[in-house]
This record gives C-alpha cells, sequence and structure tokens, in this order.
C-alpha cells in the first residue's frame, strides 16, 4: 500500500486504512529520515485506537510502553541512540518480540539480525512539496 499524506486529516485517513494491520501483525518497522513523521504516525495510530495519554518520542529512554483493551501492549521503540546490537541485548529488547505485544520500531536496522521473521515495514519519503509518501511492505523471512 502506498499513499501520499499532505496534512494531518490526511495522515488521520490513512491510519484508519492502517489499524486492520495491527490486529494481523505485531512488528512494525519505520524507516525514514529524521522529521519525516515516523514519530507523528505512531502517536497518530496510538490516537486513533484510543490511546490519549502519549509520552512522546522514546528517544532518551528508548522505548514508551503503553496499553490497549482491544490491542494489548504497543512499544514505541525509538533506536535512533542506541550504539550497538550488544546493547540491545543488554537491555532485554529481544524479550518484547517474544511476548507478543506490538511494537513500532524506529531506526530498526540497528537491530534487523534480533528481529522475528515477520514484519511489516513502512517507509516514509519527505517529498519535494513537502508531502510524504507512506508505503507499506510485509516482509516474511523463511
Amino acid at each position: 500500500m502506498k499513499y501520499q499524506v499532505n496534512s494531518l486529516p490526511q495522515l488521520s485517513e490513512f491510519i484508519k486504512e492502517f489499524i486492520p494491520y495491527l490486529e494481523k501483525n505485531k512488528i512494525f518497522l519505520l524507516y525514514g529520515e529524521m522529521g519525516v513523521g515516523k514519530t507523528t504516525f505512531i502517536q497518530e495510530t496510538l490516537r486513533e485506537i484510543g490511546i490519549l495519554e502519549l509520552s512522546g518520542s522514546p528517544t532518551y529512554s528508548l522505548i514508551n510502553t503503553y496499553e490497549n483493551q482491544k490491542f494489548g501492549e504497543l512499544n514505541h521503540l525509538d533506536l535512533y541512540r542506541l550504539k550497538s546490537i550488544d546493547e540491545a541485548y543488554d537491555i532485554g529488547l529481544e524479550e518484547l518480540f517474544d511476548n507478543n505485544s506490538i511494537c513500532f520500531i524506529e531506526w530498526p536496522q540497528k537491530i534487523i539480525e534480533m528481529l522475528p521473521k515477520n514484519y511489516i515495514s513502512v517507509y516514509f519519503t519527505l517529498n519535494e512539496d513537502l508531502t510524504r509518501t507512506i508505503e507499506i511492505n510485509e516482509t516474511k523471512k523463511v
């Protein structure tokens, strides 16, 4: 699925189409340059499913955890400041992938080798006209 977003209302419309992915998938990898809208996408998705008290970006804490009656535990990981894969293992990130919680992961390329077999990649591109293109791809490793 590929979508062009020109405004927050359009992002909200896209997120309504995205919500069904949460029912079938647990790991969402978000790719894109800093400032392209990854955190906004996550926060708007959480709002759409009823989580209204948000903690902001976990740039320094690495992980924000939320609870939702329908979807259970949801984690927002911002791995920008993660120094190595060893640091990810040291803080127990692999346990998040084993506990069946939904994980939105910014800067996932830092931990790609520890990810489970199935995940959804979400690519964000800032276009010259300042709109965003969001593309969703499902990945199944063998």
